[in-house]
């Protein structure tokens, strides 16, 4: 062997030390920043075609997704035992903001779920509250024995039903179901009994008679059109059957990028938003939602890969619970794409184009950072 090679050999082992290094500088765990550039990555080019080739729409998106990145970094910064020292904080920051949507909010399609702060943003505040829930609900039970006895169990229970009742006034019954279930998710990780879930299920189901007389006309309509959207094609109905036709006519490889009928005619509705998975199914086939899910799984591995090696039960509640929670947005909205739920209006995460949903999603995953950076920390 001769020096040269020799002499090289440490140099190619301190860059790998100086990447790593750079990693920890930062707070970052390099598989998880890998998977969410490859997803982002995937989305841009699915909306690049579900949006026509539209350059604004992919310069607007590339901003919001830089930004998410920027706000992922900076909490990522900022130690567990800080976040839920300042957990309460952020709650009822929260619990205000859904507040002042009523007398300050400005509607969009007959719900007040926004404040606009005039020069600067549009704030969304239940997209808060997918954040702030879960880490309250953490905050609460890292101190108290688990599983949760009936008292802590009672207290959750009301900090999960107040902004629950708040953003389901609005009203926004889809996103006031999603932030409920981010802080039962927080319950169901503390251990809670599988029987007290059950005899709650048997308490929904026999309630569900009157619930359908409290809901309103259009969540009714949604519901009924689920199971038979044939009975109203060219109105209700509309979007489902539109957004089957595109998946199934995709194929196992679909018709390629810009080729898809459904999208680029216009027999698709939303298709930069809500019904996104469709275009990609018609136009990327099977492949290309395997390909999608895979990275969607592998992100949720590495997600509960971080919650088991938590320091402390607050860091494996919330990490579980920022996981999960994200797995369920990507279950909601395929399975409301595809006829087996009722369209809610939730977007697929990191590809969908939007801003507060994205920049919440970011603020999740900055916070998985965080726990998996400090993880080996003593306080």
């Amino acid at each position: 062997m001769s020096r040269d090679f020799i002499r090289q050999m440490p140099m190619a082992g301190d860059g790998i030390g100086y990447r790593q290094r750079v990693f920890n500088w930062f707070n970052l765990d390099p598989m998880l920043l890998c998977i969410l550039l490859a997803i982002a990555g995937f989305g841009l080019l699915v909306l690049y075609s579900a949006a026509d080739a539209s350059e604004a729409v992919i310069r607007a998106q590339g901003v919001r997704l830089m930004a998410g990145f920027g706000l992922m970094l900076v909490i990522a910064q900022i130690p567990p035992y800080v976040l839920a020292r300042i957990t309460p904080v952020l709650y009822l920051f929260g619990l205000i903001l859904l507040i002042l949507t009523y007398p300050f909010g400005y509607e969009v399609n007959g719900s007040k779920r926004w404040l606009r702060i005039p020069g600067l943003i549009n704030l969304q505040p239940s997209e808060l509250m997918k954040v702030f829930l879960p880490m309250v609900m953490a905050w609460y039970l890292n101190e108290r024995h688990l599983p949760p006895a009936a008292k802590p169990l009672t207290i959750g229970l009301g900090l999960m039903l107040l902004p629950f009742s708040l953003i389901l006034l609005q009203p926004d019954l889809g996103t006031a179901l999603l932030v409920a279930s981010s802080g039962a998710l927080v319950l169901l990780l503390a251990g809670l009994s599988w029987r007290f879930l059950f005899r709650l299920l048997l308490l929904v189901v026999a309630a569900a008679p009157a619930i359908w007389f409290l809901i309103r006309d259009y969540q009714r309509q949604r519901i009924l059109t689920l199971f038979d959207p044939e009975s109203d094609p060219l109105g209700a109905g509309w979007n489902i059957i539109q957004s089957k036709i595109a998946i199934g006519s995709g194929g196992l490889t679909g018709k390629g990028l810009f080729n898809g009928t459904q999208s680029h005619l216009d027999f698709l509705p939303e298709t930069q938003t809500d019904f996104i998975v469709a275009v990609l199914a018609e136009e990327l086939g099977f492949v290309g939602v395997v390909s999608l899910l895979s990275l969607y799984g592998l992100l949720m591995f590495r997600g509960l890969l971080i919650s088991l090696q938590a320091q402390d039960t607050y860091g494996r509640l919330l990490a579980g619970s920022i996981t999960f929670t994200f797995v369920v947005y990507v279950f909601v909205n395929i399975g409301m794409v595809s006829g087996i739920l009722p369209v809610v209006g939730i977007p697929l995460p990191l590809v969908s184009y939007g801003g507060s949903s994205i920049l919440t999603l970011f603020a999740g995953f900055g916070i998985l950072m965080s726990i998996h950076s400090h993880r080996r920390i003593n306080v």
